[in-house]
Formats: C-alpha cells, sequence, structure tokens
C-alpha cells in the first residue's frame, strides 16, 4: 500500500514510517523543512514539501496514495490562543484529506487522545469531550470518523497523555523539560493521578494494524499502561536529573495544568483482543530510566 503520512519525522511518525516500510509499504510524507525531508528520505519515504495548512499539497499527497494516516499537529501549548490556533489548522487539514478521499474506500487513520471518564479507566466506546481547551479537535476526529458514511474507510487511534521512547515524549516529556527548567521535578495536585502510556513502537504497530484492518467509522487504544501516578513519573524524573521531587501548582504547567492534575487511566483491552496489538516495549517508568542529567 503507498501511504501518505503527515507529522512522519516526528517521535510517533518517524516510528509509524519505519513500521510501515518494514511491513512491504511505501511512504509517502509530508516535510514542512528541508531538515524534515531530508530525515524523511533517510528513512526511506519519499518526502512531499508542505505543511499541515497547505491545504493543496495535502489533496495532492492523499490524491496519490492507498492510504492516509494523519499524525501531524502544532504542539504550541503556551496559550489558549496558540491551542486554538493548532486545532484550527488541524481541522481545516483533515477536512481536506477526507474530501479527497470520499467515495475512494480507502483507509484514512487519524488520531486523538484517550477520553476522560470519572471514576474508571476509559474504553474504546467512551466518546470523546468536544469542550474544554482541545475540544474542537475531538470534533474533527469525530467529523473523520463520519467518512465511513461518504466511502472512507476512517478510523481514529487515540493516543495516551505520554507516548515515549529512550525516556523522551508526550506528557512526562513536559514533565521533564520543567524539571530541567525549574531545577524541581514537579506534579500538581496530590500526584496520585494516573497517566496512561505507551511505547512510541508499540503505538507504531497498532497505527499499521489500524490502517491494514480497522473496519470504517472505529477507533482503538494505543495504551500499554493502564495508568502511573504522576507522583511516580516525577520520582523517577527527579532521580535521575538529581532534582527534588515536590508538588507544585497546577499553574506551573500553563493552560494545560487542569488537565495535569486529573485522574484519566485508560484501558485497551477491545484493541489487543479485535486486533491482535501486544506491546511488547518497555514500560513509562522503565523507559525514563534512560534519562540523563
Amino acid at each position: 500500500m503507498r501511504v501518505f503520512i503527515t507529522g512522519g519525522t516526528g517521535l510517533i511518525g518517524s516510528a509509524v514510517v519505519t513500521e510501515l516500510l518494514a511491513h512491504g509499504h511505501t511512504v509517502l510524507a509530508l516535510a514542512r523543512t528541508e531538515a524534515s525531508a531530508a530525515a524523511a528520505g533517510s528513512a526511506g519515504a519519499e518526502p512531499i514539501r508542505g505543511g499541515l495548512a497547505d491545504l493543496d499539497v495535502l489533496r495532492a499527497g492523499a490524491a496519490q496514495a492507498d492510504g492516509v494516516i494523519h499524525l501531524a499537529f502544532s504542539h504550541d501549548f503556551s496559550t489558549a490562543e496558540a491551542v486554538a490556533r493548532a486545532v484550527a489548522e488541524e481541522n481545516a487539514a483533515v477536512t481536506a484529506l477526507g474530501e479527497e478521499l470520499a467515495g475512494s474506500d480507502r483507509p484514512f487513520v487519524t488520531v486523538s487522545g484517550t477520553p476522560y471518564v470519572e471514576g474508571r479507566a476509559s474504553t474504546e466506546t467512551d466518546p470523546l469531550s468536544t469542550d474544554g481547551l482541545v475540544g474542537g479537535r475531538s470534533r474533527g476526529v469525530l467529523a473523520v470518523l463520519d467518512l465511513a458514511s461518504r466511502g472512507v474507510r476512517s478510523t481514529a487511534v487515540r493516543l495516551p497523555r505520554t507516548v515515549h521512547n529512550e525516556g523522551a515524549g508526550g506528557f512526562a516529556g513536559l514533565l521533564t523539560g520543567i524539571a530541567r527548567q525549574t531545577g524541581v521535578s514537579g506534579y500538581p495536585g496530590d500526584g496520585t493521578q494516573r497517566w496512561p502510556a505507551v511505547h512510541a513502537l508499540d503505538a507504531a504497530v497498532l497505527f499499521r494494524l489500524a490502517l491494514e484492518e480497522a473496519p470504517a467509522g472505529t477507533a482503538w487504544h494505543a495504551v500499554a499502561d493502564e495508568g502511573d501516578a504522576v507522583r511516580d513519573i516525577a520520582g523517577v524524573i527527579g532521580r535521575r536529573l538529581g532534582l527534588p521531587v515536590q508538588a507544585v501548582p497546577a499553574e506551573t504547567y500553563g493552560p494545560l495544568g487542569a488537565i495535569f492534575a486529573t485522574d484519566q487511566p485508560s484501558s485497551s483491552a477491545r484493541t489487543r483482543e479485535a486486533l491482535g496489538w501486544k506491546p511488547t516495549h518497555p514500560s513509562l517508568l522503565e523507559d525514563l530510566e534512560n534519562l540523563r542529567p
């Protein structure tokens, strides 16, 4: 299958490209910069220059492909306005991709986060929230899934709060970055709130399986660790960096503070059973042992 991918040189996307190539697919990768184009080419993909805002480039990439995987997102969480701009850009992009794929029965795999459900681990059948800071992103995902009624085999892979590789990535990566800046490995609240996680190489396998096998209109959970206490995550970070570990105000994390303070475990039982997905790489707490001071 010839696959067009956005975000193909990021932490997750680079793993997905490698996974696709290893299983006989060819890859056309959106590349915003010369450096990204070089990285995509070195990985074995064919780069196509353009960014998420270049809708004509996105349509052209999808037109050349047997399937599409969308991963790109502007991860600027500095202000609520920046997040809103990123969400609007992404929703315009997936709309353009969907219009190009309509009526073709080709697969379109998009991405979201796992949902929050009070009092229990979320499952694949739980709906995404369309409220709050990133609610617009959920509406974009739902619009992609609705393309199932327009002749697109659209599916969504829901990623947990941390997708990691060699200790980097996701919410845990943000904790690490702030710890390096402030000299304190902090956590919001009492630190008992749980965050789910997955290794990027395991997530990549699920993206491939969704592309190859998932029925139209379905959502899947790329969750390996159902939920690690944030205090435990901060504890490993503090020990590896030689920093004190303590509670800090939620405001430390800017617009994401309220989300960081929320208990949000998630299950992937249905995904594992239906698609035969079996995570095999290190857990988050194990992987954080790769951090260097």
